[in-house]
């Protein structure tokens, strides 16, 4: 089954973009990073605490909604507890306190998922804090991608232990719509009683549910400790821009792949709830926050290279926006045109971070790896 997945530039592709465009890499300067807080390099200082206020109070907000999953996790483990994991008898004993439970762990896992993707520019985009990206949202298991594996094994309250199972936004997902059977009941009760069962609807497995959700909740407080700690330098912010950017033929892909256009065809147990394109636009929201910070560096090189980034950037999320607003509209895509449309995303992305990479050599400031 195909996991949670983001795409990241590898080092190579990130020195083919940096050579193209005439940029020195990290390993390439002689030239030190610039400070925490302010630059030094070539062109007027910058105030990047804006970046860093973004980080802190998005990861705030972050953990409260995955403490509330967790809370309401462990509402729903008792509960099957108490009828001895015994799905059937749960529901027919206690409906509506199973029922709340899973309504609550949803809707925190609805918030917290855009909660997330929202600052994934900045922890995706950082050296010092992409394993967190890799943990909660990017990593794959290893028995599918080895080399792209998550860094924990996941211990579950009645002692079985899943080796590096995949990303914990991808777990929980999957448990608690109920798209990967394995961490399943075999119940499928009308939660909402609407009269029908309905996509998501289905009692899980309590203990892959409780354990994915103390232990995402435990890494979530992690990073809000360290965004927290984190000083944002000028090389940071640019490495963010240059690595998160141009990535947007794989989120495409992804959107292609999964319910929202192969609808009932798909096999993707991941990106079944929102829809990528939300998830796209969160993202360029965190890195139009990112470039605002540095704009005013830019523009003391290039005023006119400046503008136009800003205007490109914006263009980007508006085209991503576009798309979005007709698949809510009711527009259903064929797998074709979600090819066409992320082909023509990832040409936008490419020129961009391509002029980024530009003013990061004018200034001196490395990208890193």
């Amino acid at each position: 089954m195909p996991v949670r997945f983001f795409y990241r530039l590898t080092p190579a592709l990130i020195a083919l973009v940096l050579v193209a465009c005439g940029t020195p890499t990290a390993s390439e300067t002689t030239s030190p990073a610039a400070p925490a807080a302010t630059g030094t390099a070539a062109g007027a200082q910058v105030d990047l605490g804006g970046i860093k206020t973004y980080l802190v109070d998005s990861s705030n907000a972050l953990k409260g909604h995955t403490a509330t999953l967790k809370d309401a996790s462990t509402r729903y483990y008792d509960l099957a507890k108490g009828a001895n994991f015994d799905y059937a008898a749960l529901w027919q004993s206690k409906p509506s306190e199973v029922a709340d439970a899973l309504k609550q762990a949803k809707a925190a896992w609805i918030a917290a998922s855009p909660g997330y993707e929202q600052i994934e520019g900045i922890v995706a985009g950082v050296p010092t804090l992409a394993e967190y990206d890799v943990i909660l949202d990017a990593g794959a298991a290893a028995s599918e991608d080895p080399e792209g594996a998550v860094p924990f094994d996941l211990k579950l309250p009645d002692g079985r232990v899943l080796e590096k199972p995949g990303n914990l936004f991808g777990l929980t997902e999957s448990t608690l719509w109920g798209t990967r059977a394995e961490f399943s009941s075999d119940q499928q009760p009308d939660l909402d009683g609407n009269g029908k069962v309905d996509f998501g609807e289905v009692l899980p497995e309590a203990n892959m549910l409780k354990g994915a959700a103390d232990l995402m909740d435990q890494y979530t407080g992690e990073l809000q400790q360290s965004s927290n700690e984190w000083q944002p330098s000028e090389s940071d912010a640019f490495t963010a821009l240059v690595v998160m950017i141009p990535t947007m033929s794989e989120y495409f892909e992804s959107w292609k792949n999964s319910r929202f256009v192969a609808g009932e065809a798909s096999t993707q147990t991941d990106f079944a709830v929102i829809s990528r394109l939300a998830d796209i636009q969160n993202i360029l929201s965190g890195l139009q926050v990112v470039y605002r910070s540095v704009s005013p560096k830019v523009a003391s090189v290039d005023a006119a290279q400046d503008t136009q980034i800003s205007q490109k950037l914006d263009e980007l999320k508006t085209y991503v926006t576009k798309v979005y607003d007709q698949e809510q509209g009711g527009k259903k895509f064929t797998a074709e045109e979600a090819d066409m449309l992320g082909g023509e995303a990832q040409e936008r992305a490419t020129a961009l971070a391509g002029q980024i990479s530009q003013v990061a050599a004018k200034l001196n400031i490395p990208i890193e790896q």
